[in-house]
């Protein structure tokens, strides 16, 4: 049922979007995240009450503009920030879409993931409404995991087990940051959970850059990293390697 009174707190706008999902996107960066990750590039979405306020409706209706775009493998794309922390103005906007039959992608770290009833009736809900979870794993090791991002990430397996008994289709992704994320044993690991789950359709490594520093300096944040260099393709290949990607 719609929900008319339901507004979104969104931080930015994408309407080409080739990275997040299959095809040609339009994505939509919601505000607010709980995570502090230390390599994060969007930190002026962690505060949930700024962000411009939109409505499911007045969304979809902008991401529709683009819909001839999207072709036969396109379609809309809601990231952020973490976009569960809104999961009820998300469902709103996927339903509108799939009026439409258009593809929906969700792209989360599924940290506000929880065994408790209600929020598994809301997020069953979204479920009905999305084709394609892009789950990005962090870190497996969960002492490691809540050094990186000030959360422990049982919960995150535990959604990623959740999503795979139940046959929704993801894409798991992983940040490889040098003397971070890239330890051989953790990457073992991840790959022995990932081969364990049943609807994982594409394993992505994304490269550490700095292209979100200048945003830490302007919010005047000390930079956790500074001086990490960026991966050279040999890591990667060797991170690769490891989580069996082809």
């Amino acid at each position: 049922m719609q929900q008319c009174n339901l507004v979104g707190r969104v931080n930015a706008l994408e309407t080409f979007g080739l990275v997040d999902g299959p095809g040609v996107r339009f994505v939509v960066f919601l505000q607010g995240c709980n995570m502090r990750c230390k390599y994060c590039h969007n930190p002026e979405t962690w505060d949930k009450n700024t962000g411009e306020e939109w409505t499911p409706k007045a969304l979809f209706e902008r991401a529709f503009r683009y819909h001839k775009y999207w072709k036969d493998n396109g379609g809309i794309t809601v990231s952020g920030g973490e976009p569960l922390l809104q999961i009820d103005f998300v469902t709103e906007f996927f339903r509108l879409a799939k009026e439409k039959n258009i593809h929906t992608t969700l792209d989360t770290c599924g940290q506000p993931f929880s065994n408790d009833k209600a929020f598994l009736e809301k997020f069953d809900e979204l479920l009905k409404y999305t084709d394609l979870v892009m789950l990005d794993i962090k870190e497996f090791d969960e002492e490691k995991h809540k050094a990186l991002t000030g959360h422990k990430n049982s919960n995150i397996k535990e959604m990623a087990q959740y999503l795979s008994d139940r046959n929704v289709k993801m894409w798991i992704r992983h940040v490889l940051v040098p003397g971070l994320t890239d330890d051989e044993q953790g990457l073992i690991d991840l790959n022995s959970f990932i081969k364990q789950l049943k609807s994982v359709e594409k394993v992505e490594i994304l490269p550490y850059h700095t292209l979100g520093l200048m945003k830490w300096e302007k919010l005047k944040l000390p930079y956790p990293l500074e001086g990490v260099k960026t991966p050279t393709q040999e890591e990667i290949d060797r991170a690769e390697k490891l989580l069996e990607i082809k």
